[in-house]
């Protein structure tokens, strides 16, 4: 039998009904799920799309697999990919999930994640029986990884990898012979920056995409979270290897969904909307968090606060629950976390300032 650790967010549940119990109600700002509209271009296509009978194609419609390289090369700056080189998911989570098991990694084999990062990783590894190291530094990889994977921007710290750092990992884990995937699903989201290079950017390859891949997500941008709607590209043998692989498993995005994606992919204006609410939530929340005497560290891009007032995140997350705010501990990320929590920004404009307010009366 899977050994597999607790799912995190059960332990909120006590935080949770001691928020809940607040006179104005609970005010969710922990696991960051999108509370805007599906966007009216996407909603248009699954209708269109609704009459599907055939098995989609695992690879993507033609359709969908056009969109999805024009969008990597205009918004991602990949410069040109093939066909083969790129690939629909059942969200990124899926992916994150499913990597190790895809690739053939098995006990004995290492993996490599950020030493603050998304608990999927770590899960992802412990299915196959992997051995997991935490390392943010390229030249401290242990030699024999089979698997590295990077972030950014990052969830929980909303830290974003240079371009320098890019190129680094790239030499790194071609010496070592390991695959290296960049998780960017937050990557249209940068506040501090105008741009969040993509591992696959033209400037860090220089058109060799060998042993690479890079995840996206449709989940922030285009809030279809409940759509489960992501994509890849990168090193097309290695794309290929996961389509077989896909093909033999069924794991193949519904066709309705395809066309939906598709559509989203080709309207970038739907995005900035979305980038401009989040916009002046994230200065609301950061302004009354700064007000409040929180420490605010990284979260140069992405959904996310991260915060510490130095002490134990439990005591923090206690602090936020007494006001009726329920907030995620940095420890779910990682031990480096245990002083931090992750506030979202994924939030209505109404809960937000009841936000903001609670922690001006709190002060």
């Amino acid at each position: 039998m899977l050994s597999l650790p607790d799912f995190p967010w059960d332990a909120l549940a006590p935080y949770r009904e001691q928020a809940e119990r607040h006179p104005g109600g609970l005010v969710d700002l922990s696991i960051g799920s999108p509370v805007d509209g599906t966007p009216l271009v996407a909603k248009e296509a699954l209708s269109d799309a609704a009459n599907a009978p055939s098995y989609p194609l695992t690879s993507g419609s033609p359709g969908l697999n056009d969109a999805m390289r024009q969008w990597w090369e205009r918004r991602r700056h990949t410069g040109p990919l093939s066909a083969g080189q790129v690939l629909p998911t059942i969200g990124s989570k899926e992916m994150v999930g499913l990597l190790p098991t895809l690739l053939g990694l098995r006990t004995g084999d290492t993996v490599v994640i950020p030493s603050v990062a998304y608990p999927t990783y770590a899960v992802g590894a412990a299915v196959v029986g992997a051995t997991v190291v935490a390392e943010d530094d390229p030249q401290k990889w242990p030699k024999a990884a089979s698997l590295v994977w990077i972030n950014s921007p990052s969830n929980p710290t909303g830290a974003v990898l240079n371009r320098e750092y890019l190129r680094e990992a790239v030499t790194r884990a071609r010496e070592m012979g390991a695959v290296l995937v960049s998780d960017e699903c937050y990557a249209e989201l940068g506040w501090e920056t105008d741009l969040v290079p993509s591992l696959l950017d033209q400037d860090v390859t220089a058109g060799n995409l060998s042993g690479l891949i890079a995840l996206y997500s449709l989940s922030k941008q285009s809030n279809l979270a409940g759509y489960r709607a992501g994509l890849m590209a990168g090193d097309e043998t290695l794309v290929q290897t996961l389509l077989l692989a896909r093909k033999h498993l069924g794991l193949m995005m519904p066709a309705p969904i395809q066309s939906a994606v598709a559509s989203v992919l080709g309207d970038d204006a739907h995005v900035s909307s979305q980038r401009e609410l989040y916009s002046q939530r994230r200065q609301v929340v950061f302004g009354a968090l700064s007000g409040a005497g929180f420490q605010i560290d990284h979260s140069e891009a992405g959904l996310y606060a991260w915060v510490t007032r130095g002490e134990d995140c439990w005591a923090t997350v206690e602090w936020f629950a007494e006001r009726g705010v329920l907030v995620a501990p940095g420890v779910f990320y990682g031990e480096e976390g245990s002083h931090h929590v992750r506030v979202a920004l994924t939030a209505s404009d109404e809960a937000c300032d009841a936000f903001a307010q609670r922690l001006v009366e709190a002060g």
